[in-house]
């Protein structure tokens, strides 16, 4: 079945409530495990094929096209009505968590799933059902204003991401000028911007109360399901982070400027162009760059041809950049199909084909794991299933001319270099977040002025400059992580350090790194994400001296990359 062919029902939610009630019922009357485990199994099925399955093809079809008017509707009654369920659910956790067969369920199906449960048990209480409505509503008013972005440049309409390729163009006075044109569509939709997210930080912090805590924070964490560490082991990689990478990253800024003849630190126009000669490009269309992907999964394992033939034959993505299309990507999962599915916006620059490493890494996971039970157990916490997706890309690096032709050298170094700067940039994001919700009082000018400050502190090789929006602290407004999924950023950059482990394995042995890759994934998220890392043979991110080996190792490579004939 494509998933063109996969019939879309709108949930009867009284039905879908009358259900949650009986089996929460048979939960709590049951006489014998094995009572309770067909429970269990019962509303395992019912939570994929019913709860997200359905309401997960309603949103990829919305974000195909966001001008589409039904599916509008539908995840506006969604994100309506899913909220009153919430008691239900929680309900049924409340029976499962006080179950006497509780440890039994733990000893078959892992604690992963009921040690989550009780973090979820934490993030609700009936009082907030409304909040959560409000906040799903101002989040589908930050995606569809974004999506709905017509920037006039070089003679067309662009959406954000078609002008990722003019942001990147090897001509200054035309890159500078794309910079210049997309910050001008951002700050005159500012104040709408500034709008959402003040509603979105009172929101949240006010449900915060309701739940018992201080600040929104704690509750983030749960929300997030961080079920093994903590903000201070956060706060610890972020001191690594400052001690060890943002001086690396400074250097590579600071060669990177003499090599491109550009002032230090760098204009934000600037510091994405690697070489004069442009950064790394594909070497075609979508249809190669696919035709590539294609090649790339069929040589790396037999594992990995299987699982990307099924999703070109069951056509489970959607990757070329379009008017009205949601910005971005990801990769979800249709439950009852037991397919993940990708969506991307391509553009022609080396975007695309981290799209299809990245992306098609989480999807990799997915496929893996799709018949674990219970259904939460397929997939770790993010931060976890980051990693799947990021040190993808690195195993790609032996398949560079393939996608990038003469490029191929290019887009190694670059690569590197990017992910390790890509750390102090997410570790910002997460410390901005962090300051905002201990300060729910910021309005958008102490938002804009945090910005600038950490970027000072994470990215000192760029500069304040004339480019509007992001020379006025407000490229924060950018990241649809900030407005969407709070303290989610971080995960990006926890994998990151994991993924760069996998780097540095390649570098010696790529069977041996292959299989390390696959012990990691086949547990699915049958373990808390340091037990994962552990059980795998590879090091926490929140010991410091991951990252400073990480950092050593790194310099040492881009030092002596030969860069002779790329200019």
């Amino acid at each position: 079945m494509t998933f063109s062919e996969i019939q879309y029902e709108r949930i009867d939610l009284d039905a879908l409530k009358a259900e949650l009630a009986a089996l929460t019922e048979r939960l709590c009357t049951a006489r014998s495990f094995e009572e309770a485990e067909a429970a269990f199994l019962v509303m395992n099925d019912l939570d994929g094929r019913t709860m997200r399955t359905m309401r997960t093809v309603a949103q990829i079809r919305r974000d195909i096209d966001t001008r589409n008017e039904f599916y509008d509707g539908e995840m506006k009654f969604y994100n309506r009505e899913l909220p009153k369920v919430q008691p239900l659910k929680q309900a049924w956790t409340d029976a499962l968590l006080r179950s006497p067969f509780r440890g039994k369920l733990e000893e078959k199906y892992g604690e992963v799933a009921l040690l989550n449960a009780e973090l979820a048990n934490r993030t609700f209480k009936p009082e907030i059902v409304e909040d959560l409505q409000k906040e799903n509503e101002l989040v589908s008013r930050y995606t569809k204003l974004i999506a709905s972005a017509q920037i006039p440049f070089d003679g067309k309409t662009c959406t954000i991401s078609q002008m990722e390729p003019y942001k990147l163009s090897t001509d200054d006075e035309k890159r500078r000028a794309a910079w210049k044109a997309e910050g001008k569509w951002f700050k005159s939709n500012g104040k709408e911007l500034d709008a959402i997210y003040d509603e979105l930080v009172a929101l949240r912090h006010g449900m915060a109360i309701k739940l018992g805590h201080k600040s929104y924070t704690p509750l983030g964490y749960d929300r997030m399901q961080r079920n093994c560490y903590t903000e201070r082991d956060v706060e610890t990689f972020r001191k690594a982070v400052q001690d060890y990478v943002v001086p690396l990253c400074k250097r590579i800024y600071m060669e990177q400027a003499k090599r491109m003849g550009f002032e230090f630190p760098l204009s934000f126009a600037d510091k994405d162009l690697a070489f004069r000669s442009g950064n790394p490009r594909p070497v075609g269309d979508a249809d190669a760059v696919l035709a590539a992907g294609t090649k790339f999964y069929s040589e790396l394992s037999p594992e990995t041809k299987e699982f990307w033939n099924g999703m070109m034959e069951k056509q489970m993505m959607d990757v070329c950049s379009r008017p009205g299309k949601a910005m971005g990507g990801y990769c979800t999962g249709v439950y009852a199909a037991k397919s993940p599915f990708i969506f991307a916006n391509f553009n022609g620059t080396a975007h695309d084909v981290k799209v299809i490493t990245h992306e098609a890494g989480h999807a990799f996971a997915f496929h893996v794991n799709r018949d674990r039970v219970p259904s939460e157990s397929m997939t770790p916490s993010l931060e976890g299933c980051e990693v799947h997706s990021m040190a993808m890309e690195f195993f790609a690096e032996d398949w560079a001319e393939d996608f990038f032709g003469a490029d191929g050298d290019k887009f190694r170094y670059t690569h590197l270099a990017e992910r390790l700067c890509f750390i102090p940039y997410g570790t910002m994001v997460d410390h901005f977040q962090h300051v905002i919700y201990e300060y729910p009082e910021f309005g958008p000018k102490e938002r804009h002025m945090v910005w600038q400050e950490l970027m000072g502190l994470y990215m000192p090789w760029v500069r304040p400059d004339d480019i509007l929006f992001y020379g006025e602290g407000k490229a924060w407004q950018r990241q649809a992580h900030i407005y969407k999924r709070p303290f989610y950023y971080i995960d990006y950059c926890l994998a990151q350090t994991v993924a760069l482990q996998f780097w540095a394995m390649l570098r010696e042995n790529r069977d041996a790194a292959w299989k390390t890759y696959m012990d990691y994934t086949k547990l699915g998220g049958s373990m808390v994400f340091t037990d994962l890392l552990a059980a795998a043979g590879l090091r926490s991110p929140f010991d410091p001296a991951c990252l400073k080996e990480i950092a050593v190792k790194a310099k040492e490579y881009l030092d002596n990359f030969d860069l002779t004939g790329i200019e």
